[in-house]
């Protein structure tokens, strides 16, 4: 672990307008209720890429990191050829977030979660011997577990027991990190809620999600590809979503950008897809609501199972909260859409026939948006589109190398007495 050149600071406090010590960046809330997403204030308002620092760091001006963890990728954009002359876009720019070597693209757990973690991680230092929590459908697991496993970092995954055969590595992970899951037939809001129960125990804190303003950041680094390198900001932002945290990141890293001055001025458009028949965001928003509609959670579970991307099955996105997505949605005048699993699969070998790496299911999802959006005249043949590829190259890297699968430490049932929760996980990290 390296310490940031001139920013080793310490962070004062969690609350809002918290500052560290140096002034690189605070933290500022829009209201004082709680009811609304901190961000971040980068003291640096022109982004000046670091191409001496490894991976995810060279954005470290826009990142609230004080230090630097070995391993890290970073996303890479690229003007697309073949996916643009089939869908007949003049100006498609693919952001690849995965494992391919000949592009640069070098996350080892092929999904742009490691974007979070090596940015959630180096922000970390103040915890003392804490355990960081996080609760996952399988990436945001599998990249933490990562991270954490290769900078000695204690970790408790929580994962629904479906969901396993997405927690692997290409080495044996560290002791540090253990997992415990949801029994079959839960879903990611079962592991989210087991999360929660488990750090109410003093000795154990949550990573934060969508609120931990490093995870957006960190995500928020697509945006920062793109736009260097295109040269400009874009028309068009294309991702699939569960929580809907990437585009939320997108859209602040745009507005840093109008800030910076130096891309342009423009709000690009921020449109988000989900797979039918789970879909609470799109749902929401053909509604004209603020709020989630109500969705009975047996109903939520059977829809997870249905779904091909299995990432995008979060029933608690934060949709509806001041500077969540909703806010995100209609200030860039975004859209949301709904793709089948067919049309995923479709669109998943269409990317691969025509750009040449396979892609998740998550990521199939969006192209496949992106091929609805073009066919329904949503978007204009010569506007500038970047297509978020949130995760690729998976199946390439599991050729290439051994895998070892996390077996959990303890299988919860999703009606778990709390007590026996609490005492099992505890037991977990006793010396």
């Amino acid at each position: 672990m390296n310490t940031l050149e001139k920013t080793d600071y310490v962070l004062e406090s969690r609350c809002c307008g918290a500052k560290f010590a140096d002034h690189k960046w605070e933290l500022d809330c829009p209201n004082q209720d709680g009811a609304a997403l901190i961000f971040a204030n980068y003291a640096k308002k022109q982004l000046e890429i670091k191409e001496n620092l490894p991976g995810l760091y060279k954005f470290s001006d826009w990142l609230p990191v004080c230090r630097m963890l070995e391993g890290s990728g970073a996303p890479v954009t690229y003007k697309s050829e073949g996916l643009a002359s089939e869908l007949g876009l003049s100006d498609l720019y693919i952001t690849f977030n995965g494992y391919w070597p000949e592009k640069g693209a070098g996350m080892q757990t092929g999904t742009f979660k490691e974007c979070e973690a090596f940015s959630v991680c180096a922000r970390i230092n103040g915890n003392g011997d804490k355990i960081m929590v996080v609760a996952s459908a399988g990436n945001t697991a599998r990249a933490f577990a990562r991270v954490c496993s290769e900078n000695k970092i204690p970790l408790l995954l929580c994962v629904p027991e479906d969901c396993l055969d997405a927690i692997w590595s290409s080495r044996p992970l560290d002791s540090c990190v253990k997992l415990v899951a949801t029994a079959k037939g839960s879903d990611y809001f079962d592991a989210i809620h087991l999360s929660n129960v488990i750090c109410e125990l003093n000795n154990f804190y949550p990573e934060g999600g969508a609120k931990n303003v490093a995870r957006r950041d960190g995500m928020g680094t697509t945006v920062l590809s793109a736009v260097t390198t295109i040269g400009r900001i874009p028309d068009y932002y294309f991702q699939a979503v569960g929580s809907g945290t990437g585009a939320i990141a997108a859209w602040e890293a745009n507005k840093r950008f109008i800030t910076d001055g130096r891309f342009g001025k423009n709000l690009m458009k921020l449109m988000v897809s989900q797979n039918i028949p789970f879909t609470p965001i799109y749902d929401a928003w053909k509604a004209g609501s603020r709020n989630l509609l109500p969705l009975d959670d047996q109903r939520a579970r059977h829809q997870a199972e249905e779904i091909c991307a299995k990432v995008l099955s979060n029933r608690r996105p934060p949709y509806s909260l001041k500077g969540g997505l909703f806010d995100a949605l209609t200030d860039t005048g975004g859209d949301v859409f709904a793709v089948t699993n067919e049309e995923a699969v479709q669109a998943g070998m269409l990317f691969e026939q025509t750009e040449g790496i396979d892609i998740e299911p998550a990521a199939a999802v969006a192209v496949a948006s992106l091929r609805q959006a073009v066919e329904q005249g949503a978007v204009e043949k010569k506007a500038v589109v970047m297509l978020n590829i949130t995760g690729g190259g998976i199946r390439r890297f599991k050729l290439e190398n051994k895998l070892f699968y996390k077996v959990p430490d303890c299988v919860f049932p999703i009606d778990a007495d709390l007590d026996v929760v609490r005492e099992t996980v505890t037991e977990l990290f006793i010396p």
